[in-house]
């Protein structure tokens, strides 16, 4: 980076500002200050809106600082969105490029931005779509299917969710200021290295997941607690619900993975800030061993997105086909048999290191072990639905069009699984086409099964239809157009990875991908139309029982959307369809003798240490010294101050408690003559 002209000799700029100059700043890049420009007036606007309607005292009393898993649970929902949108950009990008670049033609995207936007689609995607959407829906629905009021540590949740923000705002910052990594989204050394990637844009990638990463793992724990410690007397392991059976299973691999994600890029870092070897192939260092290391994360990270969706899928399916899951124990051997396979699956990432035939077929055989329980869960749902009356609803509909896609995702990761075939196709199009198949026919379907389902629960409305089927149809067919092309790509042994291509016989199956990312795109666009329209008209979609698709587990029996205390009474469990259980044997409410409610107070710490981690990250990646010495030490006295915080905790009085539960016994009375 050419040095800013006033500071060619001063060291005192160096000293302030570190490697951060005027040619830091993108102003060259027509796209990037397009962006930059839709971005601040999107902003400014939004900064207008809450300013004018004096939202911000509703913002942080309410939302910000608040400790209600469920409030957290729709922020992490919330910006799982946001960064959607900014992935989805990324993903269309390509398409779009590689739509393009034939018969000589560079296409628009120069090799330096298109690497950029190549690894900030699947940081963002992973990291900051699909992890904070999980993470928010466990948050919402888990404590109310056990009966709890809370998660084990209200504290831990909310400063989970403002670390993984802090990590998504890292991220942001690298469109604006400075760079991106160029090297895909694992930052596979040597090019990784200070050697072949001198600028920011690792640092960037790695103190964004560094950050974010803590978020999760906290959360991981918290909920481990949670499900373990705090079911409702009488709920046995065997009566927990399968979605809180999933999530216990996800956070079980998220505590053993995380770490790891964490050592390895330590590692990586010390090797960029002090010049250890432990990647770079001299001195005694080795780049497959981050390979190993980063895979051992990221394999089971896979399957920490899938398995919450899998208990939705159970869920769903139970509800919409009117009666009970089939096959309820071996759903839970399945999932606790993929979660300890997945570290099996892992194996398969030293099939590149020139291992003999016997070592190959062994990796290849576990990895496609995992099939089988898969394929159990899938019959399941199956049995399940067999000879039920299916009400094709949303949420049952994307549960359908998941069955379909997820079956050819998984019969193609099987095909990746045999070690010949793997060599040919693991480096092609195919793999790609292969992960995104059971990523979106699994986790993507599974997240939209789960909105429209739960969104009546925890705003009290249900949504619209019209346009939830038009975003279901496009993005169904969107999604069959724009990956089987790579499939086909793929077998013909076309590299990922690629900007431009030389045979130009190959680009009609590139512009059928972008076609079909166009219709996700228009998918996508309906589903907010979706959330609007929703929002416009919840007075004629209000629903006021509480259990609009006559639901079977717990987080039905309350109001929607639930008190802060979620349970006037802890519930006591019997079976294991809980609430339909409750409903069959002429469950009655009690309605007196409530009492007031132990609930933990709002604290701010959370935020202040994530925007103190921010600001650490910040120092770190422009080699801002003081900033980052400032920051930690900020950190270390904000977080030492809170465990001085003695006011953690309130009641709700008895009154407020005895006044919000006989609102709803006058809405459930209203109710019953439009049922009669």
């Amino acid at each position: 980076m050419s040095p800013h002209p006033a500071s060619e000799n001063s060291g005192i700029w160096k000293l302030i500002f570190g490697r951060l100059d005027w040619s830091s700043l993108p102003l060259h890049e027509p796209i990037v200050v397009g962006t930059f420009l839709m971005v601040a007036l999107g902003g400014a606007v939004v900064f207008g809106l809450v300013t004018k309607y004096k939202l911000w005292g509703t913002l942080w009393n309410d939302w910000f600082t608040t400790v209600d898993h469920k409030r957290i649970g729709i922020m992490y929902m919330i910006l799982g969105l946001i960064m959607f949108l900014r992935g989805f950009a990324d993903a269309i990008m390509m398409r779009l490029q590689q739509a393009m670049a034939f018969n000589g033609s560079e296409g628009y995207l120069n090799a330096h931005h298109y690497d950029q936007i190549f690894t900030a689609h699947g940081v963002i995607m992973i990291f900051f779509v699909a992890m904070p959407m999980i993470t928010g829906i466990m948050n919402y629905i888990v404590p109310l299917q056990i009966g709890a009021r809370d998660v084990s540590f209200p504290f831990l949740n909310n400063f989970s969710f403002w670390m993984t923000t802090a990590g998504a705002i890292i991220v942001m910052m690298s469109l604006f200021v400075g760079e991106f990594a160029r090297t895909g989204w694992l930052a596979y050394p040597p090019l990784s290295g200070i050697a072949y990637s001198p600028g920011v844009g690792v640092d960037y990638y790695i103190w964004g997941l560094q950050i974010a990463g803590i978020g999760t793992l906290l959360s991981g724990v918290n909920l481990i607690a949670t499900i373990v410690k705090m079911r409702a007397p009488g709920m046995t392991m065997m009566k927990m619900p399968i979605f809180t059976w999933t999530s216990l299973c996800a956070n079980i691999l998220i505590v053993a993975a995380f770490p790891v994600l964490t050592a390895v890029l330590a590692l990586l870092s010390l090797d960029r800030y002090i010049g250890t070897a432990f990647f770079t192939n001299d001195m005694g260092g080795n780049p497959m061993m981050y390979v190993n290391l980063i895979w051992i994360w990221g394999h089971p990270e896979v399957y920490i997105l899938i398995l919450p969706l899998f208990g939705v899928f159970s869920e769903v399916t139970s509800t919409f086909s009117s009666k009970r899951l089939f096959g309820y124990s071996s759903m839970v051997y399945a999932t606790i048999v993929i979660a300890l396979l997945s570290y099996l699956v892992w194996l398969h990432h030293f099939f590149t290191m020139g291992s003999g035939a016997s070592v190959n077929s062994f990796f290849g055989i576990t990895t496609m072990v995992i099939s089988i329980p898969t394929g159990a869960k899938l019959f399941n749902w199956l049995f399940t639905m067999y000879r039920g009356r299916i009400r094709y609803e949303l949420p049952m509909m994307w549960t359908v069009a998941f069955m379909l896609t997820f079956t050819v995702g998984g019969m193609t990761g099987v095909l990746l699984a045999v070690p010949p075939a793997d060599f040919v196709l693991h480096n092609s199009l195919f793999l790609i086409a292969h992960f995104h198949n059971v990523i979106i026919g699994g986790v993507l379907f599974g997240l939209f099964a789960a909105i429209n389902y739960w969104w009546p629960k925890a705003f009290g409305y249900r949504l619209e239809t019209t346009w939830g089927k038009r975003s279901f149809w496009l993005w169904v067919v969107g999604f069959w157009t724009a990956f089987m092309p790579l499939y086909v790509l793929g077998l013909m042994g076309v590299t990922r990875r690629m900007r431009v291509f030389d045979d130009p016989s190959l680009q009609i199956w590139f512009q059928i991908a972008a076609l079909g990312a166009v219709m996700i795109a228009a998918g996508i666009a309906c589903m907010f139309i979706q959330f609007a329209v929703s929002i416009k008209n919840r007075d004629q979609l209000r629903d006021t029982t509480g259990d609009p698709w006559d639901g079977r587990t717990l987080e039905w029996a309350t109001s929607s959307p639930p008190p802060d205390y979620n349970f006037a009474f802890t519930p006591v469990i019997h079976d294991g369809d809980a609430w339909a259980d409750m409903k069959k044997r002429g469950y009655e409410r009690p309605l007196t003798g409530y009492k007031a409610i132990h609930m933990p107070s709002n604290t701010a710490t959370g935020l202040i240490i994530a925007v103190l981690s921010v600001a650490f990250s910040f120092g770190m990646i422009w080699y801002i010294w003081w900033l980052a010495g400032l920051s930690f030490v900020g950190i270390l006295a904000v977080a030492i101050g809170h465990t001085f915080n003695y006011k953690r905790d309130f009641y709700i009085p008895q009154d407020v408690v005895e006044r919000t539960e006989g609102e709803r016994s006058t809405l459930l009375a209203a109710q019953l003559p439009a049922k009669g």
